[in-house]
């Protein structure tokens, strides 16, 4: 009974702190010192200085502003225009034609991103103008991108997973290699949902105003070079074990300051200002990790995360039913926290639970990345949600509803990863070296 009081207390204090105003990193660290000032008789001063360094000084993190830095060049590059002119042409056969450049473009994008909002963001500002001028329908244009933009949280690299490997001690590396079959198989359900829609609604789709042969398909793809070169150079130097996950982030931003160069877009203000947002969001990340580092080991001296694993342990639920109520529990908290709060929050309470019924913890880091992405078009506190809002002035209502039906399909593929877990798997299973 006092462990339950206790619990809902924290809860309680958390979320009135998170109302208040207070920043996400600092709410964690506060709720920490309440939990261990009031339930244990450990001294906190010393407990929080030692834990907020050991949190800080990971050399693994250390890959976080590396491609949080990479993004954030790109973003100001001409990437998603060149990205328009390589896929376009090959678009205008398919059933829905230019609106699978939205789903190829964020799995292109994502694969040398990291975020789900900058992928969202990049595509958008390059998609929805060229879409909406040839009068593709907007619920669609809308609803797809909002879907296809959280692939940026699964294929690698994925700043979520980076988080969830420092907070578990997996290899960064190896659910690096595990996100890219379920990112391959998101995006072919997206196009597939596309496909369908367009056969159903052939009056809806307008007719290609431009014809394309495939000689000149092969030349416009030239355009779509510079990122695959850097997407091979990246996740490529991870698989054969030429660089562990932070040197292959130093690759990667080497690889963006040479893409920006040759289109012309790197200048001293580009550059500052990568740098800067880049230092900005790495610092909020890196206050969130200390705040949650320091709140788990709150936690654990009030022995909550025990209690709740031998709880769950009487309850004798299988692997299959631990995953279904993980999967609920995180889309309900997804309505009121971001991705990485919600990661380094709760794994101090849900890993000794995954561990004793014996899930692997390299295809739980997928399956958990794959459920925040479902966070990302969910209300109130989609992140996704506000970056399209602010780029087509519609209510945040109306795009969380165009975006119902790829919220469906990514249920549909955490339901096909559990019946399949070799989708996760298999790669890492065959990667010739690097655990970093």
């Amino acid at each position: 009974m006092d462990q339950i009081v206790i619990a809902v207390f924290l809860i309680a204090a958390l979320f009135a702190l998170f109302a208040a105003g207070l920043w996400i990193g600092l709410g964690l660290l506060a709720c920490g010192w309440l939990a261990m000032a009031l339930f244990t008789s450990r001294p906190v001063g010393d407990a929080m200085v030692t834990t907020i360094w050991g949190a800080s000084s990971s050399w693994t993190l250390t890959a976080l502003p590396m491609f949080i830095w990479m993004g954030e060049i790109l973003f100001r590059t001409k990437l998603s225009e060149d990205m328009f002119r390589g896929l376009a042409p090959w678009m205008t056969r398919i059933p829905g034609r230019l609106l699978h450049t939205n789903v190829i473009g964020c799995t292109i994008f994502a694969a040398v991103s990291g975020s789900s909002a900058a992928t969202c963001a990049t595509i958008g500002k390059m998609s929805i103008p060229e879409l909406r001028a040839r009068n593709y329908p907007e619920d669609l244009v809308i609803g797809t991108l909002a879907g296809a933009g959280t692939l940026g949280l699964l294929i690698p690299p994925s700043l979520i997973m980076i988080v969830y490997g420092v907070a578990t001690d997996v290899s960064i590396s190896k659910l690096f290699i595990g996100g890219v079959l379920p990112g391959i198989l998101l995006a072919v359900l997206f196009m597939g949902y596309i496909i369908v829609w367009s056969l159903l609604n052939p009056g809806r789709i307008p007719k290609p105003t431009e014809q394309y042969t495939f000689r000149q398909k092969v030349w416009a793809s030239r355009h779509l070079l510079p990122t695959v070169g850097l997407i091979v150079a990246v996740l490529g130097s991870i698989y054969t074990g030429i660089a562990t996950a932070t040197e292959a982030a130093g690759l990667g931003v080497v690889g963006a300051l040479i893409v920006a160069k040759t289109q012309g877009t790197l200048s001293w203000k580009t550059f500052t200002d990568s740098l800067l947002g880049a230092t900005r969001l790495s610092c909020m990340i890196a206050l969130i990790l200390a705040g949650a580092a320091f709140l788990t080991l709150a936690m654990g001296f009030t022995g909550l995360p025990r209690h709740l694993a031998d709880w769950i342990d009487k309850m004798d639920l299988s692997a299959g039913a631990l995953i279904v109520v993980l999967m609920v529990f995180y889309i309900v908290l997804g309505c009121f926290l971001d991705g990485i709060s919600m990661v380094v929050l709760t794994m101090a309470i849900v890993l000794p639970m995954i561990e004793r019924v014996g899930i692997d913890l390299v295809w739980f880091g997928i399956f958990l990345v794959l459920v925040v992405e479902m966070a990302q078009i969910t209300p109130p506190v989609g992140f996704n949600l506000f970056v399209l809002q602010g780029m087509t002035g519609h209510q945040i209502t109306y795009i969380a509803k165009t975006a119902l039906p790829l919220f469906a399909l990514m249920c549909v593929a955490v339901a096909l990863i559990y019946f399949v877990p070799g989708l996760v798997t298999w790669l890492p299973s065959k990667m010739i070296g690097g655990a970093g």
